[in-house]
Formats: structure tokens, sequence, C-alpha cells
């Protein structure tokens, strides 16, 4: 008797790699976060100042700095998340902020011409190729993906 094997498809790996860190909920844990996404960017093989780079790192800084501006529970930290996935970087910045979600990708609407906020989202959208908005308890968490050119 011969036994019959399925052939299977092998499924490409998710998440390759992950920095997680906490940062105070301060103007200075959000350039931190942000210097810090480039560094552990450059390790993962996509030098500073290149396009991808500089994209995912102009996305970190906006999310760190809406995460300290409209997400700051005090004595509360936000909590930066990058991932190196397969075709590109995932970016996930948290707060606990239990109060309103900011708006989603079809949701952002621009401001004003005099209006002193309200531009973050608004790179994020054009940046990212995709991106969400997720609430978690306490709090939400802002995940962006970002594809890179030529990666598996």
């Amino acid at each position: 008797m011969t036994a019959r094997t399925t052939p299977t498809t092998p499924q490409p790996p998710v998440t390759v790699r992950v920095f997680s860190q906490r940062f105070s909920a301060t103007p200075r844990g959000a350039r931190l976060a942000r210097r810090l996404a480039a560094h552990q960017l450059d390790g993962w093989g996509i030098p500073h100042g290149t396009d991808a780079s500089e994209t995912v790192v102009l996305i970190v800084a906006e999310l760190a700095a809406n995460a300290v501006t409209h997400g700051r529970v005090p004595g509360r930290d936000f909590e930066l998340r990058l991932g190196l996935v397969t075709g590109g970087v995932r970016i996930e910045v948290s707060d606990a902020c239990a109060g309103s979600c900011p708006p989603g990708p079809r949701e952002v609407r621009p401001p004003g011409p005099l209006d002193e906020h309200g531009r973050g989202l608004l790179l994020v959208d054009a940046l990212a190729d995709r991106w969400e908005v997720l609430r978690r308890e306490p709090g939400k968490t802002v995940r962006a993906e970002v594809e890179l050119p030529g990666a598996p």
C-alpha cells in the first residue's frame, strides 16, 4: 500500500524581526522613538537617508507626536512596535487614552488653512501603503505598513 501525500505550499514567514519599546508620553519620548526607529531600521539593513527609512521614520514621528499630544494619560507611556515583515515594515504606536479614536484611513479630512493641528494623519495617509486605527484596552493602536521595493 502506498501512502498518498498532499503537496504543501510553503507559507512565507509573517514577521521576520520585531522591535518594541515603551517611551514616556512627552516630546522627549517622541523624539527618542523617532531616533531609535531610524537606528533599528539601519540595523535591519534599511540605511539612514534612504527613501524607505525616511518614510518609516516620518510615520513614526507623526504617530508618536499624536500619542504624546492627543493620547497622553499622565503616568502612562506609549509604545512603539516595528516589525520587519515579508515585503515591508509595520509600524504600531499604542497609547493608553481611552477617549475618542482618531479618524481612520478614509475619514481623514484636511484641516483649515489656519488650523494649527490636523496634518499628521494626512501625512500618514499619503506615505503608508496601508494603515488603520485599532481600539484596545486601554487605549488605541495606530498601525501603518510601508512596502519596501525589492523586498521578498
